[in-house]
């Protein structure tokens, strides 16, 4: 019997020795900040002239690492490496690839608060984020590990006499695993385990403003006793490396996950026939969201205001779960919107090393532009009610910002903005909420605020997202608990941490035998 799966709980700050470990964690990674990484191919440590560069968002001049860099000749390398290492790893026992995972998973649990700190140095989390994304990480490593020990033997069909079949799950083949830089550990370890985990051997080419606990993670992978060739570590530029190995002939699957319109050029790339390629290759895709949070004139008027000011600026707004869309009942929507901006006022932006800060900065400053060209256009659209300050000068800082009485088909309500920015709009009725939260081209998140049971069952037919969550905020999905995927320009449906999401990784085959 396999064990149950529990998941990572949170680390409680408020008490004093989760807090000198998380400060020990960020002394640790203290000591090898700036340090250059190689390429990892066929079990094989590669360095490049050319580099990519890792800075701190919260401090621009400070350099975590130096990443080799990958160009089109190491990547057909690696992809070489990954076909020769697949006809050896397909073959593995699926409790031998498990038990690399469950191994990885306690390395990562012993080393959590350095993790952390690494994902508060690289990518700005503060302490919360950063621990959320690594307990996740450690998640999926024990979920997908207990989730292959449970399809193993496939799936019983009938027999009939003198005659025995069976319906077994076998590996895909080579699989490109491109991994986003805002949960860059729980992401980027999700994807890449879960198709290690299923036979697969893969080339790992992580977001390039976080690659340095990419590399660490390929470290702890390495430590498991992964084999070499399953995993290749090939960072480089989406143009030069992606393309390539997007169309490459014995590329089997692409899993992605980043933007609405990387994700289009990769599923129109994908299905395009390359000489000599003899399937047709998968895409599992998992793109943006515009997220709403409808709040019910019959809802806690509290909880509808924290749920709204949490999920929309929490890890900044750079989730593509975060609600960046507050549709309220006209009702009540002056009281839901006064408490929302008392509250987001009173959020502290800073450092996300110091335990004080509720948020830190966002990624870089193409990020900052754009988000600061959005709160522009907020502006002309609606009415500006909070934020909208940012400072560039040290770091990328942007105040959480509210944009309140917007047209629910403006720009600030329709576009995935990727920042610290909210709308709020106003429904008539409950009924025009639902059409309201509908209105955009993805279905990702979205949250209900409502003491009503009648509207929580009328949501939970017509509400079109992928998770949908009631009475709290529309982030923070569990593996295993909340399997995480949306609809329409939201991506694949590709349900992460959940118990189909293996088989996607998989192709069935039915063995018939007669006696």
């Amino acid at each position: 019997m396999v064990q149950p799966y529990q998941h990572e709980h949170f680390t409680n700050f408020k008490d004093d020795k989760n807090k000198q470990e998380y400060l020990q964690g960020l002394k640790t990674v203290e000591g090898y900040i700036g340090r250059d990484y190689d390429l990892l191919i066929g079990g094989e440590r590669i360095s490049t002239e050319d580099k990519i560069v890792s800075f701190n968002p919260a401090n621009k001049e400070e350099v975590i690492g130096t990443v080799a860099k990958a160009d089109r000749e190491l990547a057909e390398k690696a992809m070489q490496a990954a076909v020769e290492a697949f006809k050896t790893w397909k073959k593995a026992k699926p409790e031998l690839r498990a038990d690399v995972l469950f191994k990885a998973a306690a390395i990562l649990r012993r080393r959590k608060h350095e993790f952390s700190a690494l994902l508060t140095k690289e990518a700005g989390k503060p302490w919360n984020e950063a621990d959320a994304d690594t307990a996740e990480a450690i998640d999926f490593l024990e979920y997908y590990a207990r989730q292959m020990l449970l399809i193993k033997d496939g799936v019983p069909v009938q027999s009939r006499p003198n005659e025995f079949n069976r319906y077994d799950y076998i590996p895909l083949g080579v699989g490109i695993i491109i991994s986003p830089w805002n949960f860059p550990l729980a992401i980027m370890a999700g994807t890449t385990v879960a198709a290690i985990v299923a036979g697969n051997t893969v080339l790992l080419k992580p977001a390039s403003t976080t690659p340095v606990v990419a590399a660490k993670f390929v470290e702890v992978m390495e430590e498991s006793g992964l084999p070499k060739g399953v995993l290749n570590f090939v960072p480089g530029s989406g143009a030069e490396v992606g393309d390539y190995l997007v169309d490459h002939k014995d590329t089997r699957f692409i899993s992605f996950t980043g933007s609405r319109d990387v994700g289009l050029r990769i599923y129109e790339r994908a299905s395009k026939l390359s000489e000599g390629q003899i399937w047709l290759k998968r895409v599992i895709a998992e793109m943006g969201g515009k997220d709403t949070i409808v709040v019910d004139s019959e809802a806690d008027l509290e909880l509808a205001a924290q749920s709204i000011v949490s999920s929309a600026f929490g890890f900044s707004g750079q989730k593509c779960s975060a609600g960046s869309r507050a549709v309220v009942v006209e009702d009540v929507y002056d009281q839901v919107l006064n408490r929302a901006i008392e509250l987001t006022k009173q959020l502290k932006v800073g450092n996300p090393e110091e335990a004080v800060t509720n948020m830190g900065p966002v990624i870089d400053q193409s990020a900052y532009n754009k988000i600061m060209e959005y709160i522009e256009i907020g502006r002309s659209e609606g009415r500006l009610a909070a934020g909208g300050e940012g400072d560039d000068s040290k770091g990328y800082f942007i105040q959480p910002t509210i944009i309140a009485d917007l047209d629910p088909k403006s720009r600030i309500m329709q576009e995935e903005i990727f920042g610290p920015v909210v709308g709020f709009s106003k429904a008539r009725d409950f009924d025009h909420a639902i059409e309201i939260a509908n209105n955009t081209e993805y279905g990702l998140t979205g949250a209900v605020i409502t003491r009503n049971r009648d509207k929580i069952q009328q949501a939970r037919e017509d509400f079109h997202v992928g998770n949908l969550y009631f009475n709290r905020g529309c982030t923070g999905a569990i593996v295993g608990y909340q399997p995480f995927g949306g609809f329409n320009m939201s991506g694949t449906d590709s349900k992460a941490g959940g118990p189909d999401y293996l088989l996607l990784h998989m192709q069935a085959k039915t063995t018939s035998e007669m006696y």
